[in-house]
């Protein structure tokens, strides 16, 4: 009798997701991660492999809903969006966008994700979710979704 197969782990499957984009682009995400991670412990990441990008969103919870954060990679750039980034404080008009609640910033490089204005922005994103953060939680990976049909992951 044959055993199923063991899911993959999140952070294997999460390099797998990373192996379809140029070279530039996953090391840039993986910095991205980095920096995030540090900046919210305590934080769960959430993936989604979707029809247009590969989406790691960051909340004090498993909820979708809580979520303050995510970077979504597409081909040819990395965008850091503030889920509820409307009402933020942005003196410096680094947040881009007309929805009605979602803001965005190009990560042109990983120096963006260390202006002092960003981090003003993620820290009041923090202050104005609906959970805490706990601190002391060690961060979770969690693979959310996998659309089976996906553009493709390089440049044209």
């Amino acid at each position: 009798m044959s055993r199923p197969k063991p899911e993959k782990q999140p952070e294997s499957q999460l390099d797998g997701f990373l192996s379809k984009y140029d070279p530039a682009i996953r090391v840039l995400a993986e910095q991205a991660r980095e920096r995030l991670r540090a900046l919210l412990p305590g934080a769960i990441e959430m993936v989604y492999d979707n029809y247009n990008a590969l989406v790691i969103g960051y909340g004090p919870t498993e909820r979708v809903p809580e979520a303050i954060l995510s970077i979504a990679l597409y081909p040819r750039w990395i965008n850091l969006y503030f889920l509820d980034g409307v009402g933020l404080p942005d003196p410096e008009g680094l947040l881009k966008g007309s929805g009605t609640r979602v803001r965005r910033i190009l990560l042109e490089d990983i120096s963006t994700l260390d202006k002092p204005a960003v981090h003003t922005l993620i820290r009041y994103a923090v202050k104005q979710a609906d959970s805490p953060f706990n601190r002391k939680a060690p961060i979770r990976l969690i693979i959310k979704s996998i659309s089976a049909k996906q553009r493709s992951r390089r440049p044209a």
